[in-house]
């Protein structure tokens, strides 16, 4: 019998799924530590400011986490019933929190203290939040269908919406305007609120009421241009300049997004959800570029400010963390941070690391261009000097600030800058105090020239109404200071019989638009 040889044919071993920079930059968040609550994990928010602790919320308790060591350093448990919605101020010194029976309780973040009680809603509340550029202002939302702004000092209601019919579960405060306030409801629609006007400027959402999902998550760009809404498992991007316009609406999860959460650049979003997933979005084409993977469903998400932990909240009552090392030769920025820096003055600089010097000059650290990659250089340069507004602002002197741009020099657009920067520190009272009619003058002559400017009359009106409150009771006695208020009360007058001779003028011109369209037609 002849024996045929037998041939095996060996197989490539298949070569490794090659990974790109992007996606080998998320998983270096890895060795996730498991911290087990006893109840569901339903906030987390990182502190803005150094070193970054965060707050969870779970059960009659908010816990602050140290990011270094994931220890608890102080727990707060001064509630009636189930805490919700804890907040860390960006300064880091205070925390709000809300409860199921309505409650809005401000603490000390170091002594536990109860600083201040806002007791006003009828039903939980779920969203607190500070107001990032109004730190004294606290934004609540709650089942009973309304959304408070409150002032924190005063103890009292800056404004109340009254514009949902269901339970509001999200909501938050623009980081560009402080006025502007996004909310979301079971009701189905997303609002933006103004408290200047104390009404709902914008809808979105809604439409047939039998088939509308409830608004669990929104999301507002930083810069307040587009928002973000998640309803079941739709994530949507609305136009806010648009009037609200729906831009897209696409799913990648199969169950509720729960979660919304921005990195430090803002160019990924990263979603929560009950599927038991986190996505990392790519803000420029809304692709999915990394998954991760969690063992119960996702309740609440946060990316630390310096994208060096991911923390997620379960159902189960775990607290997942994720904890990144940078490298040193990295800085602060993810590698495909350089798309998003594009133009940039540190772009142009060939790629600047973090300061870390102090003092008269700063030092960066910058990759030498030759001999070994792991060597570094030291660049020394020398810090940018204060102006003298800027120095004497920093020095609390707020008369004399004044005085220094009410120069001839110095362009309007500074002057009443500095101002505003004045009224933010209640300072504009003090800084126009005890002005004889020298010092006075300037302040005067600033306002005659600009009330009828439209970029500053809103302004002028203002600073011109406290300075009339101030100095009626001396009026008369220096014919120069009297002659400049009656030029400028001449000029309020002649700008209002202007403005009333525009309205005429408008109303005539829609006239003739309205009859030409009907002769048209």
């Amino acid at each position: 019998m002849d024996y045929q040889p037998v041939v095996v044919q060996r197989h490539a071993r298949p070569a490794a799924a090659k990974h790109s920079p992007e996606s080998r930059y998320w998983r270096q968040f890895k060795h996730p530590v498991f911290i087990k609550e006893y109840a569901p994990v339903t906030s987390i928010q990182f502190s803005p400011s150094k070193p970054h602790r965060y707050a969870v919320t779970a059960a009659t308790r908010v816990q602050i986490y140290a990011p270094r060591t994931q220890k608890v350093t102080k727990t707060i448990s001064r509630f009636k019933d189930v805490a919700r919605s804890g907040n860390i101020r960006p300064d880091g010194k205070l925390v709000v929190a809300g409860d199921d029976t309505g409650l809005v309780q401000v603490f000390d973040i170091n002594s536990r203290a109860i600083l201040r009680t806002l007791d006003s809603h009828k039903q939980p509340v779920h969203v607190t939040k500070f107001s990032a550029l109004a730190p004294t202002q606290v934004l609540s939302c709650s089942d009973d269908t309304t959304v408070k702004l409150w002032d924190v000092p005063s103890q009292t209601e800056v404004v109340t919406f009254h514009a949902h019919t269901d339970y509001v579960r999200s909501g938050e405060v623009s980081t560009s305007n402080p006025h502007l306030i996004l909310t979301g409801s079971y009701d189905a629609t997303m609002r933006l609120f103004d408290t200047r006007t104390s009404q709902c400027e914008m809808i979105m959402g809604g439409g047939d009421a039998s088939s509308a999902v409830p608004v669990e998550q929104v999301k507002m760009f930083p810069s307040g241009t587009m928002a973000l809404s998640t309803a079941g498992p739709i994530l949507r991007l609305w136009d806010l300049v648009a009037g609200g316009r729906c831009l897209r609406a696409f799913s990648n999860h199969q169950k509720t997004i729960t979660s919304l959460a921005f990195d430090g650049s803002a160019g990924r979003l990263l979603t929560g959800s009950l599927d038991h997933m986190v996505k990392v979005y790519d803000v420029s084409s809304y692709k999915v570029v990394h998954t991760m993977r969690y063992p119960a469903p996702v309740l609440c998400l946060a990316i630390s400010p310096d994208e060096t932990h991911i923390a997620a909240g379960m159902s189960d009552g775990t607290l997942s963390v994720r904890r990144r090392q940078p490298k040193a030769s990295e800085g602060a920025d993810p590698p495909f941070a350089t798309a998003l820096k594009s133009g940039a003055f540190e772009t142009f600089l060939g790629g600047t690391l973090p300061v870390i010097g102090q003092g008269r000059t700063k030092s960066k650290i910058k990759p030498k261009p030759t001999g070994d990659v792991d060597e570094l250089r030291i660049e020394s340069r020398r810090a940018r000097r204060l102006k003298e507004y800027d120095r004497l602002l920093k020095g609390f002197k707020y008369s004399a600030a004044l005085d220094s741009v009410l120069r001839k020099n110095v362009p309007p657009t500074t002057a009443f800058s500095l101002i505003q920067e004045l009224i933010h520190r209640d300072g504009l009272r003090s800084a126009l105090a005890g002005r004889d009619d020298v010092l006075l003058e300037p302040v005067l002559r600033l306002l005659v020239k600009h009330v009828t400017d439209p970029r500053f009359g809103e302004m002028v009106s203002d600073v011109s109404s406290l300075v009339i409150e101030m100095y009626t009771p001396v009026l008369g006695q220096s014919p120069l200071i009297d002659s400049l208020f009656m030029r400028l009360r001449k000029k309020v007058l002649a700008e209002i019989r202007f403005q009333k001779e525009l309205v005429k003028t408008k109303g005539a011109l829609e006239m003739i638009f309205a009859s030409a369209t009907l002769t048209a037609a």
